[in-house]
């Protein structure tokens, strides 16, 4: 942030300034000795006409990700004190921070054969989506969820958790917390867990999926609002079914799609109707080949994971190719859009829920974009 506190040019006075110059020049001087800065320099930069965001539109590529992540796991061992093998993506524009954007981390984390990641816990919020690899459960307070291709599972804020592979493959994943938002507002705790995860049973369906991930239904013995959704994976083969169902509905003429030729569906908290986690919304985009999304604007920040497919993200009038594995992220308030070259699967998340909490979300598409 720039302090604008240029005085005006000298009219008279021995030292170039008049009485008055001389005085304010004083009186800043004084607000800087008191920690104090003046509105009126600064308003510019806290109350401008419209977002304007430090964090900017940046590709990372797959083929350009991937090898590094190998590359770490033949050189860094995973273990109490480091904990993960998690790359986080650093954006340019936020100035060396770890940070995909200011309230979204993103990471790729690479987990080795039969590698063990010890369990902790702590205050941030976080998820996984599975892009490559199977055979790994991760513990989340002692059940074991099994990790599987195009899978979304949830750790909520304060969960113990900790994975282990017990496959002669590796496996990565997309990662995503809200890690800044707790750096930035001196709100986060970290506990260190058993050294040995508390569960190394390998089942097909963790407890929290056999009480909770039945469509419309909840467990009369657990009825009641909680903070972050119960239902530890949302399967990918339930995903893939909703996507295709709507695109087909859409062939049959009815509604169903959020635009012609682009089924989305959201990962929802079954005890409240909301966002999965209460400070990041997740959800899963379908576009046929040749189909191109709405420009619009969103007030809140977004990051983006291609599952399969190619095709073009078009983000503040810059346009990104991109293709399976790729994770571009779209700030504030950046005009956005989607072109398909041929079916386009993406998993996106944001910190929506976060601004609308505050009443401060704002989308804009259509008429009057790009304002």
């Amino acid at each position: 942030m720039t302090a604008h506190t240029t005085v005006p040019p000298a009219e008279s006075g021995e030292s170039g300034e008049s009485g008055d110059e001389q005085e304010l020049k004083a009186l800043y001087e004084q607000f800087g000795a008191a920690h104090m800065i003046p509105l009126w320099t600064q308003i510019d930069d806290l109350m401008p006409h419209r977002p304007t965001p430090r964090a900017v539109p940046y590709r990372w590529k797959w083929s350009e990700l991937y090898p590094l992540a190998q590359r770490s796991g033949d050189l860094v061992p995973v273990g109490r004190g480091g904990e993960r093998r998690a790359i986080a993506l650093a954006n340019p524009g936020l100035g060396g921070m770890p940070f995909a954007t200011p309230t979204l981390w993103a990471a790729i984390q690479y987990l080795g054969p039969h590698e063990v990641a010890p369990e902790h816990r702590h205050t941030q919020n976080a998820f996984r989506f599975i892009l490559e690899g199977e055979g790994v459960w991760t513990v989340v307070n002692g059940d074991p969820v099994a990790m599987r291709r195009g899978d979304f599972l949830l750790t909520p804020g304060w969960n113990f958790h900790g994975h282990q592979n017990v496959t002669n493959g590796p496996m990565a994943c997309l990662d995503g917390l809200d890690i800044p938002m707790a750096h930035q507002n001196d709100t986060g705790f970290f506990e260190f867990g058993p050294d040995e995860l508390t569960d190394t049973s390998t089942p097909e369906r963790s407890r929290a999926e056999r009480l909770w991930a039945h469509p419309g239904l909840q467990p009369v013995a657990l009825l009641g609002r909680r903070p972050s959704s119960p239902i530890a994976a949302y399967r990918w083969e339930h995903t893939d079914r909703a996507l295709t169902e709507q695109l087909a509905l859409e062939d049959e003429g009815h509604p169903g799609t959020v635009e012609a030729g682009h089924a989305a569906v959201r990962f929802t908290n079954p005890t409240t109707g909301g966002d999965a986690l209460p400070t990041i919304r997740a959800d899963f985009h379908r576009l046929r080949g040749g189909t191109v999304t709405a420009a619009h604007q969103e007030v809140g920040s977004s990051v983006w994971q291609v599952f399969t497919g190619r095709g073009t993200a078009m983000i503040g009038g810059v346009e990104h190719g991109v293709e399976q594995g790729d994770v571009f992220v779209v700030p504030s308030w950046a005009l956005f859009e989607l072109r398909a070259e041929e079916q386009l699967d993406l998993f996106r998340f944001s910190d929506a829920p976060v601004f609308e909490a505050l009443h401060q979300y704002r989308r804009a598409s259509g008429t009057g974009v790009g304002a």
